[in-house]
């Protein structure tokens, strides 16, 4: 972190973008739809799970994302907020919460200032969120917690900070309490502000009355609340007092202290409070870190970096769109910027601000805003675009697959067809494809099991493919590090094991650790590595 304060231009300073992390099923979808509800940016917030007249979510947009009510890809979403006289523009990204999907989560990541981190009031910290929040800790993310689905059956509040504080070793701070739990829940009394919100069970859509009150000895507080509620409640806010410390918000920008909201997000209780919560303590656009320096997002130039491709967006157009956070500097439709990798100029004439799978034309955005802009195929994930300054950023990871299957047309004439299929969803990071020097077909490597079936179902969609995976004899890859003639020496001796990747960089493919142990002991000049960094 830099020691002296930036000054920004009001524009920045008013900029929140922050990705929403959590274990598969924990509400963070549903949570997504409440925010551009009170943005105004739609009307009628979606459901997971619609029937009838009920609006599908926005964020799920993919035919597959319908079909399982899970989300398989990180949707960006612009959209102003309105608190009190002051006004904030949210930049928000939706991740898979889904582990077979963690790597998109983790590059989502390096592209955003914050963290909402998402928690199943019944279920507490589970095992994905734990990993979420590893990523998050390697890079100092601010992070404000919201426990959702407190109107169910759920575990007492003093567990679930615990175990917040033991398992992810961060201290905890409550912003609100909730009042009653499971079907006696009512609501929240809202610490920082002094507020009574009471939850309206009617309408899902409406916005909770919140009721000013003058510290926990206000009689308004026994009119409103039952009375067996308010004793446990007054019980179990002075313990908070006593045990908990108060909001600190240099901590909270630290990544130290995270403050946690209680509320449901499917009744749309609780949410305005974190919106809130978000625009006054979240964090202004950071700095960048990047090779030879560091990107400040007080500079006039502009500058920003590919964090996602999406390829096919819309089925109609075979489009691909890479999604750009602006690192510094005021942009305008039709700028000229340096793509760094190939030092060519590019002309971005059509850039694109998303609303998930809506989209609208960019005229203008500022450092901290993510945009898109439509390519094909120029632009890779890692690529840093600036005014003429070779600047690279760095620390945008690619992770080693843990599975790999060979696949294969189901009509042989459509070999380059799949060749060109699974090069674009390579580039989009959906998955690894590896070309072994002998043998024929294409070895793809992803994280988890699903996404094979995830990419199977979209090159049949998309490109009107079907193919097959079958098992390969290979478990596991790595590619290979060191000078050149080392490396050749390497490749000449194991040309069974040795396949480019779509990059076109050497990799080692191993049936067994013995492999790599024999590598380490035989070529001690060659490094065998599970990650690199997405850097040209």
């Amino acid at each position: 972190m830099l020691d002296t304060p930036l000054v920004l231009a009001p524009e920045i300073a008013r900029r929140r973008t922050f990705a929403i992390i959590s274990h598969p099923d924990a509400g963070k979808t549903t949570l997504t739809e409440k925010f551009l509800l009170y943005g105004g940016a739609i009307q009628m917030a979606g459901q997971v799970r619609a029937k009838g007249e009920a609006r599908r979510t926005r964020s799920d947009f993919m035919q597959m994302e319908k079909d399982r009510g899970i989300s398989v890809s990180a949707s960006a979403m612009s959209f102003d907020f309105a608190t009190g006289e002051n006004s904030y523009r949210f930049n928000l990204v939706d991740t898979p919460g889904h582990s077979d999907f963690s790597e998109d989560t983790y590059r989502t990541l390096t592209a955003v200032d914050a963290a909402v981190m998402v928690i199943d009031g019944a279920k507490g910290v589970e095992s994905q969120t734990q990993k979420l929040f590893e990523v998050c800790r390697l890079r100092d993310l601010p992070i404000l917690t919201f426990c959702n689905k407190m109107d169910r059956e759920s575990r007492d509040t003093f567990e679930i900070i615990d175990e917040i504080q033991e398992n992810l070793a961060i201290d905890v701070t409550p912003a609100s309490w909730p009042i009653g739990r499971g079907r006696d829940f009512i609501g929240c009394y809202d610490i920082l502000r002094d507020e009574l919100q009471l939850m309206d069970r009617a309408d899902r859509n409406t916005v909770a009355s919140a009721v000013k009150i003058k510290g926990l000895d206000d009689p308004k507080l026994a009119e409103l609340v039952p009375a067996d509620l308010l004793e446990t409640f007054l019980e179990e806010i002075e313990m908070a007092r006593e045990l908990m410390p108060p909001l600190n918000a240099q901590a909270l920008l630290e990544g130290t202290m995270t403050p946690i909201w209680f509320g449901s997000a499917i009744n749309s209780f609780g949410v305005q409070e974190l919106m809130d919560g978000i625009a006054t303590y979240g964090p202004e656009p950071q700095p960048q870190r990047a090779d030879p320096r560091a990107i400040s997002p007080d500079e006039k130039k502009v500058a920003g970096f590919v964090f996602k491709v999406q390829a096919n967006m819309d089925p109609k157009h075979r489009d691909r769109v890479a999604f750009v956070r602006l690192a510094s500097g005021h942009f305008k439709r039709g700028m000229k910027l340096t793509h760094v990798r190939s030092k060519k100029p590019m002309a971005i004439s059509n850039p694109v601000l998303f609303l998930a799978s809506d989209r609208e034309l960019a005229e203008e955005a500022w450092a901290g805003d993510i945009i898109g802009i439509p390519n094909h195929g120029q632009l890779r994930i890692g690529d840093t675009l600036t005014e003429g300054e070779a600047l690279r950023v760095a620390g945008i990871p690619s992770f080693a697959p843990e599975l790999l299957q060979t696949c294969r047309a189901g009509d042989p004439m459509k070999a380059k067809h799949l060749e060109k299929a699974l090069m674009q969803f390579a580039e989009e990071g959906a998955a690894k494809v590896f070309k072994p020097t002998f043998g024929s077909g294409f070895i793809v490597g992803v994280v988890g099991a699903l996404q094979f079936e995830v990419l199977a179902s979209r090159i049949e969609m998309e490109y009107g493919l079907p193919v097959r995976f079958e098992a390969s004899q290979f478990t596991s890859a790595r590619w290979v590090q060191g000078q050149k003639p080392a490396v050749d020496a390497f490749v000449a001796a194991n040309k069974q094991h040795i396949a480019t990747d779509n990059d076109g960089d050497t990799v080692f493919l191993t049936r067994l650790q013995w492999d790599i142990d024999r590598v380490d002991r035989d070529y001690p000049d060659v490094n065998l590595t599970g990650t690199k960094e997405m850097m040209v």
